[in-house]
C-alpha cells in the first residue's frame, strides 16, 4: 500500500489526502451530529412521555372528579331521593336515567347490601360494603368483570341516617377510551394491561399482544416491537381499595424520530458528497496551481543532469515557489560560471602540465642531440665515435619523434584506415621493438593469440596499444617477470588479456588510470598512454579496463567487435 502511495503523482496524492480528510471529517461530525441527534430525541421521547403522563393524570382526575360531582350531585337531588326510597326498580332507573347527562357513562343502584336495584354498571357487593364503611365520603378506583376494566365511583345515599341505597357511576376502560387518551395527550400510545395480557389499547389488537410481549423489566428503558422503537413509562391501576390489579403503559414511538435521524443521515451523505466533489474540483485547480511549477523544476532538473546549465524555469509567482524558482535558475547561473571558470582553469593547468611534461621529457633527448652535435663540430673524432655519436643523436631524435606522435594522437578521432588484421601479429608487431628491453629484465613476453582471429583495425594505432600496455608492464618489474598476452572471442566480441606478474596497480592512481597525465612508477613519459590507448580501443567500438590485485600483477582487457 505504502509503495503503491509513493508511485502516485504528487497532484494525485494531494487529491487522496483531501478526500481521506473531508471523509474522516464529516465521519466525525456526522457521528456526533447523529450521536447528540439520538440523544436529544430520547431524551426528547422521555420528556414527552412524562408529559404524556402528566396529561393522563389530569385527564383522568377530571373525569373521575367530574363522576363524582354528577354523582353527588343526582344522590342529593330530592326527586332521586324519593324514587330511592320506594325501591321500585324502574322508578328508580326512570328517575336517574331522566337527570343523568354524563356521555359514554353509566349507573347502577344497589341496596345497602349490594344488590342491584337497577342500572347496567357491574358491581359488587364487596365494593358497595367498602364505599359504606367510608361514607360521607365518595370512593372511587378500578375494577375488573367480565375481562372488562371499569373506572367506578361509589356514592353512598343515607336517609335518616339510614344507609339506604348506593348509587355506582362509572364507564368501560375500552380501546375507544384509549384512543380517545391519545388524541388529548398528542399522539402517545395508551396500553391497559391486566395478568400480562392488553385488555384496552390504542395500538391494534395483534401489535398491542406484541407490544406486551418485549415490555422492558425497568421502567423508562426503550425497547423496540415490530420494528419500531419506543420509550415506555408504566403506572399501576388501582381498585377501590388502593391495591394494583394491572398497569398502564404510556408508550412514545421513535418512528417518526428514526425517520427524521435516517434524513439527517442522507442530509449528511449529500452534503458529504457535494463537498467531497466540491473540494476535490477546488483542490485539483490548486494543485495544478502548485504542482505545474515543481513539474518545470522536475525538468530543469534533468535538463542539468544532461548538462545543459543553460536552462531557466519560468518565475510565474512571488510565493515560495516562485523564490524556489529564482534560486534554481541562480543556481544553473552559479553551476554554468563556475563551469567555464573550471574548464579554463583546467585548461591553463593541462597546458601547463603539458609543457612541463614536453619540456622533462624533451630536455634529455635534445642534450643527447645538442652535446654529439657539438662533439662532431669541435672535436676531431675517430670512424667508430662518429658512428656511436650518430647513433646516439638517432635514438635522442627518434624518443623526440615519438614524444611528439603521441601529442599529435591526442587530438585524433574515429578509426581511418581500418584492415582486416590477424590480432597475433599486431600483437607482435607492437610487442617487437621492446622484446630486447625484456630480455635484458629477465621477463618473458608470452602472445597465445589464436591465428584465425581476424578483426578489422587501424594496424599502427593498435600496434601501439600493445607496445604501450607491454612498455609499461616492463616497467613495473625491472626484477624479471611474465607477461602474457591471449585473447578468444565472446559473442560477437574478442576479449583479449596483457597479464603480467609484476606488483599491480597503485591503489592512489586506481580510479584515474585512464586519464591523462596519470602515471606512477615510470622513470618518463606524457603519461598520456593509457589514456591515448583507451581512445584508440573505444575508436574500433571496444572498450580498454584493468583488473588488479595489490601483489598479485595486473591485467588489462581489451573488448573489441569482431569482424563480420
Amino acid at each position: 500500500m505504502i509503495n503503491a502511495f509513493s508511485r502516485l503523482s504528487l497532484l494525485w496524492k494531494i487529491l487522496f489526502s483531501t478526500s481521506v480528510a473531508i471523509t474522516l471529517l464529516f465521519a466525525v461530525t456526522g457521528w456526533i451530529v447523529l450521536r447528540n441527534a439520538v440523544d436529544t430525541t430520547q431524551r426528547t421521547m422521555e420528556d414527552e412521555v412524562g408529559a404524556s403522563f402528566q396529561a393522563y393524570q389530569s385527564l383522568w382526575k377530571a373525569r373521575a372528579e367530574l363522576l363524582a360531582k354528577v354523582s353527588l350531585t343526582l344522590s342529593q337531588m330530592s326527586d332521586v331521593r324519593s324514587a330511592f326510597g320506594t325501591r321500585d326498580p324502574a322508578t328508580i332507573f326512570d328517575t336517574a336515567n331522566e337527570l343523568w347527562k354524563i356521555e359514554n357513562a353509566a349507573f347502577s343502584v344497589t341496596d345497602a347490601a349490594g344488590k342491584v336495584i337497577a342500572g347496567v354498571m357491574p358491581v359488587a357487593a364487596q365494593d358497595v360494603r367498602i364505599a359504606a364503611a367510608r361514607f360521607p365520603e365518595q370512593v372511587s378506583g378500578l375494577r375488573v368483570h367480565g375481562g372488562h376494566l371499569y373506572r367506578t365511583v361509589f356514592t353512598s345515599v343515607y336517609l335518616e341516617n339510614v344507609l339506604q341505597n348506593v348509587l355506582v357511576t362509572g364507564y368501560d376502560v375500552d380501546s375507544r377510551e384509549a384512543r380517545q387518551l391519545k388524541a388529548d395527550t398528542g399522539g402517545s400510545e395508551f396500553l391497559f394491561v391486566l395478568d400480562g395480557q392488553p385488555v384496552a389499547s390504542s395500538l391494534a389488537p395483534e401489535a398491542a399482544r406484541l407490544v406486551v410481549s418485549r415490555l422492558p423489566a425497568h421502567p423508562l428503558e426503550p425497547f423496540s416491537a415490530g420494528g419500531i422503537e419506543y420509550a415506555a413509562r408504566p403506572t399501576p391501576l388501582l381498585d377501590i381499595e388502593g391495591k394494583p390489579i394491572g398497569s398502564l403503559w404510556i408508550l412514545r414511538s421513535f418512528e417518526t424520530a428514526t425517520e427524521r435521524l435516517a434524513a439527517l443521515r442522507r442530509k449528511i451523505i449529500q452534503l458529504w458528497l457535494l463537498a467531497v466533489a466540491a473540494s476535490l474540483g477546488l483542490t485539483y485547480l490548486l494543485a495544478r496551481r502548485i504542482v505545474e511549477p515543481l513539474k518545470e523544476l522536475d525538468r530543469a532538473a534533468a535538463e542539468v543532469a544532461r548538462q545543459n546549465y543553460g536552462f531557466r524555469v519560468k518565475v510565474v509567482s512571488q510565493d515560495e515557489l516562485g523564490r524556489l524558482a529564482r534560486t534554481f535558475n541562480a543556481m544553473c547561473a552559479s553551476i554554468l560560471q563556475a563551469r567555464q571558470d573550471l574548464i579554463r582553469q583546467e585548461r591553463i593547468s593541462t597546458i601547463g602540465r603539458l609543457s612541463s611534461s614536453i619540456v622533462h621529457d624533451l630536455r634529455n633527448p635534445l642534450a643527447a642531440v645538442y652535446g654529439g652535435a657539438e662533439m662532431l663540430v669541435d672535436a676531431e673524432l675517430t670512424p667508430p665515435q662518429v658512428k656511436r655519436l650518430a647513433a646516439n643523436i638517432y635514438r635522442a631524435s627518434r624518443r623526440i619523434q615519438e614524444l611528439l606522435q603521441d601529442l599529435l594522437n591526442v587530438s585524433r578521432g574515429s578509426v581511418r584506415g581500418a584492415e582486416v588484421c590477424k590480432l597475433r601479429e599486431v600483437a607482435a608487431a607492437g610487442c617487437e621493438s621492446l622484446l630486447a628491453s625484456a630480455e635484458a629484465q629477465r621477463v618473458a613476453v608470452e602472445i597465445r593469440i589464436p591465428d584465425e582471429i581476424e578483426l578489422p583495425l587501424e594496424r599502427n594505432r593498435m600496434e601501439r596499444v600493445f607496445s604501450n600496455l607491454v612498455g609499461n608492464a616492463l616497467e613495473m618489474m625491472p626484477e624479471g617477470g611474465r607477461i602474457q598476452i591471449s585473447a578468444a572471442a565472446e559473442n560477437g566480441f574478442v576479449v583479449a588479456d596483457v597479464r603480467d606478474t609484476g606488483p599491480g596497480i597503485a591503489p592512489e592512481i586506481r580510479d584515474s588510470l585512464f586519464e591523462p597525465f596519470v602515471s606512477a612508477g615510470k622513470k618518463s613519459g606524457l603519461g598520456l598512454g593509457l589514456a591515448l590507448a583507451r581512445q584508440t580501443v573505444l575508436d574500433h567500438g571496444g572498450d580498454l579496463w584493468a583488473e588488479s590485485e595489490p601483489g598479485q600483477g595486473a591485467c588489462f582487457r581489451l573488448r573489441l567487435p569482431a569482424a563480420k
